[in-house]
């Protein structure tokens, strides 16, 4: 699932890749264990965005922060991958804790598939 090219490209891809491998800090408006408003899904990782930050669909960059099982406001962690969304210019960064091993794209498909359809995106990396 991983795609290193800049076949893909999209607006949202472009703004996303200059965070791999940043240290990133995050805001999150569906903290673990929410429902999404419309959708009524269950958030099972923290979700949110970044801050000062503008993506293709006039809010902030999206991102999945796949640290601790808790609720949480805020955190700083590192970007991982990228979620590539092939069908809607929405990517979303993945983010992890700084002191955390890097997650391999299986791992990565786990953690997003409440919100992501296998078959619907490619994880980018550096």
């Amino acid at each position: 699932m991983t795609d290193r090219s800049a076949d893909h490209d999209s607006v949202s891809l472009a703004l996303a890749r200059p965070f791999l491998g940043r240290t990133v800090d995050l805001t999150f408006d569906r903290p673990y264990g929410s429902r999404h408003p419309r959708c009524g899904f269950l958030y099972t990782v923290n979700y949110g965005y970044v801050p000062g930050t503008l993506a293709p669909d006039g809010q902030e960059l999206d991102a999945y922060y796949l640290g601790p099982d808790e609720p949480l406001a805020t955190a700083r962690g590192r970007c991982i991958a990228i979620v590539h969304r092939l069908y809607d210019d929405d990517d979303k960064l993945v983010v992890v804790p700084p002191a955390s091993p890097d997650l391999d794209d299986a791992a990565i498909a786990v953690a997003v598939e409440f919100q992501e359809s296998p078959g619907e995106y490619v994880v980018v990396r550096q």
